[in-house]
């Protein structure tokens, strides 16, 4: 997942490894996606919304500097 943000909108990933079943992706401080309990079933958000999740995300920090 790091690698395909990286590729599709070219920012810096930092990976960091949590507990056994979690799975948090994180913009600046702020929760994006949270995979909750369906994680530990393996039920993973999918890579797609996440990269459309993280995208909105930037967008509207970016807004926020203008």
């Amino acid at each position: 997942m790091a690698a395909r943000l990286r590729r599709e909108l070219g920012i810096e990933v930092e990976q960091i490894h949590g507990r056994y079943g979690e799975y948090t992706v994180l913009v600046d401080g702020d929760v994006v996606v949270d995979g909750g309990a369906k994680v530990i079933l393996g039920l993973m958000p999918s890579a797609k919304g996440i990269v459309e999740k993280v995208r909105e995300r930037l967008g509207k920090a970016r807004s926020a500097e203008r």
